[in-house]
């Protein structure tokens, strides 16, 4: 195949992927381009790049969704190569269709590998011939409840029922016997139009308290295709992650290996290229099945950059210009290990609603092992049409200890106020015995979490809370605070909401 120079990308997302994007064309000597919506005019995404351009209203269906404005927008700044990030249109097949047929580049796999890996019957269909682990069940859509109580018989109960089409825990139901599934299976089909048009469903066997791993691949156009180890992502609420680390805690070198090979099975049944995530479920016995393939960068891949030294950005870029991948697997190893926590704009105490409101306070950690990638800085607002993740927090150590006390040390340091975030939960996930002993699962919040942990008679609280209130009363009453009164430390400014 034939190879090109990308001079220019514009990156078809917004906050801390955007940036994230733009720091390594930039240090590729790429020109980068912004869009952004009316909601994101002071966002600091748009003055980090080149170039900005205003895509419409603050909602995403009006704004960074419309791919006509997104394709015009190439066109018009001399654009080589659009960047989807992830969510958005990272996932959309006929957008990369579209961006190809306009003579850009997609840095992202074809619009065939995103396709088929985008619904998950089409999904295990295509890795069926690899001899990938499978979770019992069938691999065709079930419309009929006849049908599903035939097959939920045949491999025996609880059995999951789950959207064809679609992820985030949409369409999904656990039956526990036969007297729920008709209802179940209704349910769950209503749930999967409503969301993702489509009211296709399969029927597997329930894996009760799985881990959730996945591994990381990358795929050239010369059909090298490598997997760059595991993420553990077990620690989740609503069925999404907040908590994600590499390596696993359990993982063996043989059954590293093992996963890796299987990933790269999955890439090969779709002819990937890119960056990509295979995604798992494993059982109390650690035996893994497949579960689902991400055809883009994911929200937690810092973590495996930093315990390998491989940009993946930076190998995106370079497989969008033809280029082969430069290491072999043999080359890569693990160093280290990383954690990441996803600061939410959410309320742990209200089952993580999320919140809205202005960053009064927003000061990061730093120091060594510490890295941040956020959207965001101090005083602006959290809007109501995105995501509400404020930042990604990731540390790196010579161990998981010395990554997980680094943590600690960097949730402690983070200050905002202004809005209720997610710090306080993953403080204490961290802290939890289940955690450092790496004896978790994707129930860890059902085990272990209820709002009034987060209230407990820590003596150290207390006399932070006393101090904390001291500092507001001499504030108000006196307008100002001695510069040498020590009794306010930066976790005590920080909101403990």
């Amino acid at each position: 195949m034939s190879s090109r120079k990308i001079n220019k990308i514009l990156v078809a997302n917004r906050g801390e992927i955007a940036i994230r994007v733009m720091r390594t064309a930039k240090e590729m000597g790429i020109k980068t381009v912004a869009i952004y919506s009316d909601a994101d005019s002071s966002s600091p995404h748009v003055a980090y790049a080149d170039e900005a351009v205003n895509v419409g209203p603050p909602a995403s269906s009006d704004s960074y969704l419309r791919t006509d404005k997104v394709i015009n927008v190439c066109k018009e700044l001399n654009v080589d190569a659009i960047h989807p990030g992830y969510g958005f249109l990272s996932e959309n097949a006929s957008f990369a269709k579209q961006v190809e047929d306009n003579g850009i580049i997609f840095i992202g796999p074809s619009a065939h590998a995103i396709e088929v890996m985008g619904d998950k019957l089409a999904a295990k269909n295509a890795v069926s011939a690899y001899d990938i682990p499978m979770v019992p069940g069938v691999n065709h859509a079930v419309k009929e409840v006849d049908e599903a109580k035939t097959i939920a018989e045949q491999i025996g109960y609880p059995v999951l029922i789950k959207a064809s089409a679609g992820g985030g825990g949409k369409g999904m139901r656990v039956v526990e016997h036969a007297g729920e599934l008709d209802s179940q299976m209704q349910r769950a089909m209503s749930e999967a139009q409503s969301a993702f048009g489509d009211p296709s469903v399969f029927v597997e066997k329930y894996i009760g308290s799985p881990r959730h791993i996945e591994i990381q691949v990358l795929g050239d156009q010369h059909d090298n295709i490598l997997y760059l180890f595991e993420r553990e992502c077990s620690i989740q609420r609503r069925h999404q992650k907040v908590i994600e680390e590499a390596p696993s805690a359990v993982i063996t070198p043989e059954k590293r290996k093992q996963m890796g090979e299987a990933a790269v099975g999955v890439a090969k049944a779709c002819g990937y290229y890119g960056a990509g995530t295979v995604e798992f479920i494993m059982d109390e016995n650690l035996d893994f099945f497949f579960l689902e393939m991400n055809t883009r960068l994911q929200v937690e891949h810092p973590v495996t950059e930093e315990i390998t030294g491989v940009d993946l950005v930076k190998e995106q870029i370079y497989i969008a210009e033809g280029k082969a991948i430069s290491f072999k697997q043999e080359d890569l190893r693990i160093n280290g290990h990383s954690m990441e926590i996803r600061v939410y704009a959410e309320n742990p105490r209200e089952n993580f609603l999320p919140d809205t409101g202005t960053l009064d306070t927003y000061k990061l950690p730093q120091g060594p092992g510490v890295r941040v990638d956020d959207g965001y800085e101090q005083g602006m607002e959290i809007p109501i049409y995105y995501d509400p993740m404020i930042s990604k927090l990731i540390t790196y150590g010579a161990n998981r200890e010395q990554a997980r006390l680094r943590m600690l040390r960097a949730i402690n340091e983070y200050q905002i106020s202004g809005v209720a975030t997610t710090l306080d939960f993953c403080d204490f996930a961290l802290r939890h015995e289940a955690f450092i002993s790496g004896n978790f699962d994707t129930k860890f919040v059902d085990k272990y979490f209820s709002p009034d942990v987060l209230d407990d008679d820590d003596p150290e609280k207390e006399e932070l809370a006393i101090a904390l209130a001291a500092y507001l009363f001499n504030e108000k009453t006196n307008g100002t605070t001695s510069k040498n009164d020590k009794s306010i430390s930066k976790w005590k400014l920080r909101a403990r909401q």
